[in-house]
């Protein structure tokens, strides 16, 4: 099958179906087993590791990777005829959703390397996805976006250039906050071919790790999701070959606007899983917390936290689900998915922080995990763009007659 592209998105009011879907899901008896063994494997083999990671601030691949390959997390969303599982985006949502329950660095690692392979198969070529997808699958490689600069923003603006020579691209530019910076073999750099273009001169090229001129720094440790690496990527005279570039000359910028709706979604999805863990930790506590003699959880305002809580959840999987069944179904969903993003990280903020509320003090410790909880749930701000960019998006879209309804 060809690699996934996309034909006008919207006109005149019409959703128009994305072209190439990849009819991917297990069936659902299969499903319900793998969705089983990787939640047992999620908490028997990688929960225990939270505290080495959170003191260390860093994630032991030698220990997580063999794991991660164990049960499958590479290849989440690869098809099987690349030695993937098979899951459809709808499949994986509760599988992502549990992965953040847990310590944020394993989460972190998880979405990006699942999002960008994703993204791969809906934009590159086939004889890219025969080479990479593989062993992204196995975990034996890993790829990574490109797109944030620290001079410039994220869109038309963007600085790195990519100047044709011949048979190669020589690119120049800096990238930085990129997620998986430490174990990504490849890397989507999009950079402007033809600057008098505006968007249809941007690019997506893949440049590998260790190729000549390319550089990988360390970025500073961040609040949360302790050893989650994010790294700033230095390109001078990098050259590649033309035929390194993904998808077409000029489709750089609207892959990756296309390529964060899906992207946004799964950002959500952690929102959600971080907010249950949440929650059931709260509730177990207020109903074994006694105060006055009695248990905090017969307390009115406990339980108006609890009830905020649960309705945020509540709310919360309904839009991921609508939002995931559309995607799967070849549907774009540019409001839909700013919406989740925005909706989602507002829930899991109000739910950590009633959390905080119900556990007291010692909730601001590390003897409960509501405090590491607390701080990943605060990454999910920025990713794939922070609210502002969420309501823009999505206001824009209704200003032009998106119809969700479609």
């Amino acid at each position: 099958m060809s690699a996934l592209k996309y034909s006008e998105r919207q006109s005149g009011g019409t959703v128009v179906m994305r072209q190439h879907v990849e009819e991917s899901a297990l069936p659902d008896d299969e499903y319900q087993a793998f969705k089983q063994s990787i939640f047992e494997a999620i908490w028997r083999d990688l929960d225990p590791l939270e505290e080495q990671i959170e003191n260390e601030e860093h994630v032991p691949h030698e220990i997580v990777d063999p794991l991660l390959r164990k049960m499958g997390a590479f290849g989440l969303l690869i098809p099987k005829r690349y030695g993937g599982i098979g899951l459809s985006t709808r499949q994986y949502l509760p599988i992502l959703a549990e992965f953040a329950k847990i310590q944020g660095g394993i989460r972190v690692l998880m979405h990006v390397h699942n999002s960008a392979s994703h993204g791969l198969l809906e934009a590159a070529s086939e004889e890219m996805l025969q080479e990479i997808l593989p062993d992204v699958a196995q975990g034996r490689k890993s790829v990574a976006f490109g797109l944030t600069e620290p001079d410039f923003g994220s869109g038309m603006d963007i600085g790195t250039t990519a100047v044709r020579d011949g048979d190669d691209y020589v690119i120049n530019g800096r990238k930085w906050l990129i997620t998986n910076s430490d174990i990504a073999t490849h890397f989507m750099i999009i950079a402007k071919t033809d600057p008098s273009a505006g968007a249809a001169g941007i690019s997506s090229i893949m440049v590998e790790r260790g190729t000549p001129g390319f550089t990988i720094t360390p970025l500073p440790e961040t609040m949360g999701c302790k050893g989650g690496e994010h790294g700033q990527l230095d390109l001078v005279n990098v050259r590649v070959p033309a035929s390194r570039i993904v998808g077409k000359e000029g489709q750089g910028l609207t892959q990756m606007e296309e390529l964060l709706e899906i992207s946004r979604v799964f950002i959500a999805a952690t929102s959600l899983g971080t907010a249950e863990r949440s929650f059931e930790l709260s509730l177990a506590f207020a109903k074994q917390r006694v105060t006055f003699g009695k248990a905090i959880a017969t307390r009115q305002a406990i339980q108006r936290y609890l009830a905020e809580m649960g309705t945020d959840i509540y709310a919360l999987r309904g839009m991921i689900e609508d939002a995931a069944n559309k995607w799967d179904q070849g549907r774009r969903i540019p409001a839909e998915a700013s919406m989740c993003k925005l909706f989602g990280l507002e829930a899991v903020g109000r739910v950590t922080d009633r959390a905080l509320l119900i556990h007291g003090g010692i909730g601001y410790t590390r003897a409960h995990p509501i405090e590491r909880l607390y701080r990943d749930a605060r990454l999910n701000w920025l990713e794939e763009g922070p609210p502002t960019i969420q309501i823009a998006v999505a206001a824009n879209k209704f200003l032009s007659g998106y119809d969700w309804d479609a």
